[in-house]
């Protein structure tokens, strides 16, 4: 059975990551407070969005109408995964951090590649953080320190703890220590310039940092009615599925062969930031090999090869993200 440090700890751990949220739609963003901030754009239609979802790519095309009478030129943000906070100095040895140049980002925009920048930011509940960190002098990537001899709390005073305590920014432990409740949230930021009256195309291509974990709790969810539940939620695995998985799980064993879990996420939600909803959205979600399984929360889905399942969308307005699990055999 996983343990639940396990489910808190790195998505990036080599041998037992846990589940990630990949990455999410562009989003329209401004400045504000020194921080990034999402918000509603008004000339701006989603005219289609093609997703492709692999543990070894994703790849996003788009095709974007400025239906206003001039160019608008912003600054559109796409978030990657946050740093979870959910780690201690008696975990620093199964990390395995993160180096987002690793992900080999692209980026084109009518069929030329854009440059890009990097904006690290902290967060609290989805909320930017990032100046309160700054007045007290505290490191926003503070997970980077551990293992270096140094603290995030060198520089703080415990009267300045019980004030951050109290603003949510620090959590106590039973041993009456101080952990930090923040994430660190990079983002890659552009200017983009949205010709009026005119449809141009943004595709971005990346390789994701899949998780997952070796063994799982399929096996278990019959006798956790808690992790059943959380499965069901989060990955929609009804009976069919765990049915399904049993016999596959059965024959594995016969053949002393095992199971393991890829768990992928991509934020569908910032998309119904832009004008009205995504006109024309379809997703295809690959398996990997046929002898996997899958499992997402999507209706309308097709099987259109061995390892392929398509969806096809009119009007779309995401209200949920999407969660994918992946067994292999």
């Amino acid at each position: 059975m996983l343990k639940r440090i396990g489910a808190s700890l790195f998505v990036f751990a080599l041998s037992a990551s846990l589940p990630q949220t990949t990455f999410a739609n562009d989003s329209e963003a401004e400045y504000a407070l020194g921080g990034l901030k999402l918000v509603q754009s008004k000339y701006i239609s989603m005219d289609s969005e093609d997703l492709f979802i692999s543990a070894e790519l994703v790849k996003v095309s788009y095709k974007f109408t400025n239906n206003s009478d001039k160019d608008i030129k912003t600054t559109v943000s796409f978030p990657l995964p946050a740093i979870p906070y959910e780690i201690t100095d008696e975990y620093y040895e199964d990390l395995n951090l993160p180096n987002y140049d690793d992900l080999n980002f692209k980026t084109l925009v009518d069929g030329k590649p854009i440059s890009y920048r990097k904006i690290v930011t902290a967060e609290v509940g989805g909320k930017d953080v990032s100046a309160v960190l700054t007045k007290y002098k505290l490191p926003i990537d503070w997970v980077a320190l551990l293992g270096t001899g140094k603290d995030w709390s060198d520089n703080v005073s415990v009267k300045q703890m019980d004030e951050l305590e109290k603003q949510g920014l620090l959590k106590k432990d039973s041993d009456d220590t101080y952990t930090p409740a923040w994430s660190a949230r990079t983002s890659i930021v552009r200017e983009q310039v949205f010709p009026a009256h005119k449809t141009i195309s943004v595709v971005h291509s990346y390789r994701p940092l899949a998780g997952g974990s070796v063994g799982g709790a399929l096996s278990v969810l019959g006798e956790n009615k808690d992790l059943a539940k959380e499965y069901d939620e989060k990955y929609c695995t009804d009976k069919s599925f765990i049915s399904g998985f049993q016999k596959a799980e059965a024959a594995a064993i016969a053949k002393e062969q095992y199971y393991s879990e890829t768990w992928l996420g991509y934020v569908l939600k910032s998309g119904a930031n832009w004008q009205g909803p995504i006109k024309n959205f379809h997703l295809t979600i690959d398996k990997g090999s046929p002898k996997n399984l899958v499992s997402f929360c999507m209706d309308g889905v097709t099987k259109t090869s061995p390892t392929k399942f398509e969806v096809f969308k009119k009007d779309f307005e995401p209200t949920k993200d999407l969660d994918i699990l992946i067994v292999n055999f």
